[in-house]
């Protein structure tokens, strides 16, 4: 069981991190899709840096820290084989895999801005930045209550976590468009 716990805290620790930069690299996003509408040279000078910036972020950190996760849960789950068996695991797999396919659109983004290409918006970018919310909650709140889970409550918790952020997210521009340093 000391193995177990090792491990485990090991698979927190890297869910924390690889979190982490899912919460930053949007927000990064954000700031270089608006820095490209900016005139010349503070256009160059600010893309460049956030080039860099997202490469750090994304390369040694959020890249890492989701295979350094995965593999620990992978272990997790040698460890604790009868947790296959349980419908609480089957949904967070499904998370997982949502997560994943999350992180690798945030790598397609990242690669098209690394070449100065811009195919989104702020705004999008902004709502976007909400998806690792809502795949986070909905895993932490089915890991630690398992069966004791309500679908029915969790889904519309969800929902309602999400327009909840949204809108935040349309009050927070109506606040900007009013104060563009706020």
């Amino acid at each position: 069981m000391l193995l177990y716990a090792y491990i485990k805290s090991l698979h927190l620790i890297f869910v924390v991190t690889w979190f982490a930069g899912l919460f930053y690299i949007p927000r990064l996003f954000i700031y270089h899709i608006e820095a490209m509408q900016k005139p010349s040279p503070d256009k160059e000078i600010l893309s460049g840096q956030l080039k860099l910036m997202t490469k750090r972020l994304w390369y040694i950190i959020t890249w890492p820290s989701a295979i350094l996760c995965t593999v620990f849960a992978i272990w997790l789950l040698v460890l604790m084989p009868a947790w296959l068996q349980q419908p609480w695991m089957h949904v967070k797999l499904a998370f997982v895999v949502l997560l994943f396919g999350y992180h690798f659109k945030c790598h397609q983004i990242f690669k098209q801005l690394q070449r100065d290409e811009v195919k989104y918006t702020s705004k999008f970018m902004r709502i976007w930045n909400e998806g690792a919310t809502l795949i986070l909650f909905a895993v932490v709140f089915l890991v630690i209550l398992k069966n004791a889970f309500n679908w029915i409550y969790g889904v519309i918790g969800i929902f309602a976590l999400a327009i909840l952020l949204m809108l935040g997210i349309r009050l927070y521009k109506r606040i900007r468009d009013k104060n563009p340093d706020a």
